[in-house]
């Protein structure tokens, strides 16, 4: 039972506790993890953003960033005993829901194990939801994981608007 599991990650907290969690479960059921990362349009035009006025290559950044991000990924998974594999994808082929879908099919994975913030009201409605976007078009089971720290704060969104871009804390 779930021998191959894909791990979407994307460095925030929730990612962080989701990729535990699929650790934990590899480590029981003696499977392996695919981690994943993915760079879509929209990291990149925040990329920008936050390098504006810096010269640079902005892709470059993001590239090194997702590598050492997978890199990471895998070594905690083999300090767990876990084997795992990771893929980078930097085309703009898509959503990052969709390209999580098409990875799971690709590569046969048993289960798909990502964390997610838990937004609920207006913060679910202007930040969507990548999560449930997964979870209703994936073909196999999807294990949501949610941190801790993000239940207790999940019914509370402050907005604002730093460098002209919505956040959400």
């Amino acid at each position: 039972m779930y021998q191959r599991i894909l791990v979407p990650v994307d460095g925030s907290s929730t990612s962080a506790h989701g990729l535990g969690e699929a650790i934990r479960l590899a480590k029981v059921t003696g499977g392996r993890l695919r981690l994943m990362h993915v760079i879509d349009e929209l990291s990149f035009a925040l990329a920008m953003d936050a390098y504006s006025g810096h010269s640079g290559d902005w892709l470059r950044e993001l590239r090194d960033a997702g590598t050492q991000l997978l890199e990471d990924g895998k070594a905690k998974a083999a300090a767990a005993g876990v084997e795992a594999d990771a893929v980078l994808c930097d085309n703009f082929r898509g959503a990052v829901p969709d390209r999580v879908t098409a990875e799971a099919a690709s590569w046969s994975a048993d289960l798909i194990v990502l964390g997610t913030h838990g937004r609920r009201g207006l913060g679910r409605m202007v930040m969507g939801s990548s999560a449930e976007h997964i979870l209703r078009s994936a073909n196999i089971p999807v294990l949501l994981v949610r941190a801790p720290e993000v239940h207790a704060k999940a019914e509370a969104a402050r907005f604002t608007l730093p460098s002209g871009a919505v956040a959400s804390e």
